[in-house]
């Protein structure tokens, strides 16, 4: 056998050896993340919330999606995206209330949108909703095209129904101590596409988007902080840095809403 062969044979081998013992590594890893203590979703963050002084016709904001929009990683409706998010609005908008709602349903992935916007139809219409979705689209390696799509249907049924609409896109699962390289940056990567194709969908629908890995990825790599015990979900300090990313974008929603 020649040298160059023997050269070709080594590198096949070697190759082979690498991806299956690469498979093995992530395969571990992924049981290992799948056994973490992960926090819980507390029903009382469900709870509808009343924020800023009253006297003014009050700005109603609800919320759909997975876990990260319900709160789950902190303890308090005050320390939730939504809480922190109609504080700022309320301190914004020269003492205008905020009337705060949440549908969302923690494990939720994009198809589940449908039940949570019949759900947040009933009563008063909401004047801005804020979808937060994808997290569990890319564990579940659901398709990502069909979850865009799917939440594009979500979109163009609100703004149908008179409603604005505010999508923050997949976070950056880069950042995301739950899950040991190299596992990491492959959830890392799907995630990025999820939320490219997220941004290309909720923007066609009319919605405003905003994506949160490219505006909040680089603090969440920085600063352990931002993550929950369980290192999935946000601390009140990481739904902190969503609230402020996300407040332009509610903000322009509403002005627009109330023009129409």
């Amino acid at each position: 056998m020649s040298v160059v062969k023997r050269l070709a044979k080594l590198a096949t081998a070697t190759v082979i050896a690498g991806t299956v013992g690469g498979a093995a590594v992530i395969a571990a890893q992924a049981v290992a993340a799948r056994t973490r203590n992960y926090a819980k979703p507390d029903l009382r963050l469900a709870m509808r919330s009343s924020i800023g002084a009253a006297g003014k016709p009050p700005m109603r904001l609800v919320l759909l999606g997975d876990a990260t929009a319900l709160g789950v990683g902190v303890d308090r409706v005050a320390d939730t995206v939504g809480g922190q998010l109609a504080a700022l609005l309320s301190e914004g908008s020269a003492g205008r209330r905020v009337e705060l709602s949440s549908v969302a349903v923690a494990g939720s992935r994009s198809p589940d949108l449908a039940a949570q916007v019949a759900r947040a139809l009933v009563g008063p219409a909401p004047d801005v909703a804020l979808i937060l979705v994808g997290t569990n689209d890319v564990i579940h390696l659901s398709g990502a095209a069909d979850a865009a799509e799917h939440l594009a249907t979500a979109c163009v049924r609100l703004r149908d129904a008179g409603i604005a609409v505010v999508v923050g896109t997949c976070p950056d699962f880069g950042s995301l101590r739950a899950f040991a390289p190299p596992l990491r940056q492959l959830l890392g990567l799907r995630s990025r596409r999820v939320a490219r194709l997220q941004s290309a969908a909720a923007g066609a629908a009319g919605a405003v988007v905003v994506d949160l890995a490219a505006r909040t990825g680089a603090v969440f790599r920085a600063d352990e902080g931002t993550l929950c015990h369980d290192g999935f979900h946000p601390s009140a300090d990481g739904y902190r840095v969503w609230a402020h990313a996300l407040l332009p974008a509610v903000e322009e929603a509403a002005a627009v809403r109330r023009t129409a």
